[in-house]
């Protein structure tokens, strides 16, 4: 007889997760953070090449996309919230964009629907931020449309800060947590009330309690941001590691 341990009963919250197609950080991160009673079903999307570096161009093809099949497929599950696993997809359209994507996905799924860049504004508003240092491993263009992406949420970036030019999707999910954390030291500005980690194949979670040790300011990043804006719909404070300054706000 298989004797299971007090914590781990099925869960009684589902997640759907739109998975770009060669991320392989999301599905660990979101696990690493889960709350009891909570399990995750993952569709992997498209819409981008594997062997070039994601640019803009490459971000607005994949944020215009189709995923009504990827869509259907997680309805099927059910799920209490679903989340669109790519900040820069959403965040290269623009605002407007990206709030008619999180619409789009709950009216297919009656969902709760939660975009990567969407969760990264709710948590800075949360965390009553007005002005962050952005650290990512985008290329120059997607970083400007980022700062202006986050502008349109009222928020103003101090400092951008990026890790390299021209990485592809594998190498930006190869960076390390130390490196993150590097990154996010040298991003870091006197006038930032926030660090902020954009992208979700960015081992960024696993280096967030040491940053915000290290410069005493929460760090926002991605992965954390949708974990956190799809809790706060659960009415949950029992989060896993690792422990971070904006999940203290459910606590």
């Amino acid at each position: 007889m298989i004797s299971i341990p007090p914590g781990n009963e099925r869960a009684q919250h589902r997640i759907g997760v739109l998975v770009p197609y060669t991320n392989t950080n999301l599905e660990p991160d979101l696990q690493m953070m889960a709350p009891p009673g909570v399990s995750f079903h993952f569709t992997r999307i498209g819409g981008y090449r594997e062997d070039v570096v994601p640019d803009a161009d490459e971000m607005v093809g994949m944020g215009e996309t189709g995923i009504d099949d990827a869509l259907e497929m997680i309805a099927g599950c059910r799920p209490g919230s679903v989340l669109y696993g790519c900040t820069s997809a959403t965040l290269a359209h623009g605002r407007e964009f990206d709030i008619a994507l999180a619409a789009k996905i709950k009216l297919a799924t009656g969902a709760e629907a939660f975009t990567a860049a969407g969760s990264i504004t709710f948590a800075l508003k949360t965390l009553n931020v007005a002005r962050v240092a952005l650290a990512t491993p985008y290329v120059g263009e997607v970083n400007d449309r980022t700062v202006q992406y986050l502008a349109s949420g009222g928020v103003e970036t101090v400092a951008c800060t990026k890790l390299a030019d021209n990485l592809l999707s594998h190498e930006q999910g190869a960076i390390s947590p130390e490196q993150v954390y590097a990154l996010a030291l040298r991003a870091d500005h006197k006038d930032a009330g926030a660090i902020v980690l954009a992208c979700t194949d960015l081992r960024a979670v696993e280096a967030i309690s040491r940053i915000e040790a290290a410069l005493n300011k929460p760090v926002v990043s991605s992965n954390q941001a949708m974990m956190f804006a799809a809790a706060s719909v659960l009415n949950t404070k029992d989060f896993s590691e690792p422990p971070c300054l904006l999940f203290s706000r459910l606590r």
